[in-house]
């Protein structure tokens, strides 16, 4: 029969496992997750000067691009790099790679209109 000591063995067991279980899907969230790019607002869509500057922070990776172009992070993973605009339409590709091989892209688009132009 079940006494007393081997029904508190057995939930003190469960309850171990269960929390090293917790400790170990909380401690995989970076590799569940894979890379991550934000952005902080931008003027997204019609601009009158030739440079914007994007920043942002990339969680998780080992390598990260604009325009297939390489940038890089401080140790904190923020980023600050100026793209220069051509006439008219402009996508802004972020792309990052962790150690897994695993990509994202964040895309942003642009219209320049130079201020001669603009009424």
């Amino acid at each position: 029969m079940f006494t007393l000591r081997t029904i508190l063995l057995t939930a003190l067991s469960l309850c171990a496992v269960a929390l090293v279980g917790a400790y170990l899907i909380f401690q995989a969230r970076f590799l569940i997750l894979g890379p991550q790019i934000t952005l902080e607002p931008t003027h997204i869509g019609r601009v009158n000067q030739p440079v914007v500057t994007l920043r942002g922070d990339a969680r998780n990776i080992t390598r990260l691009w604009l325009n297939d172009r390489p940038i890089f992070t401080d140790r904190t993973g923020r980023f600050e790099e100026a793209l220069i605009l051509e006439n008219g339409y402009t996508i802004a590709t972020l792309t990052a790679e962790d150690r897994y091989g695993r990509r994202t892209a964040l895309h942003r688009e642009f219209v320049y209109v130079p201020a001669t132009i603009v009424r």
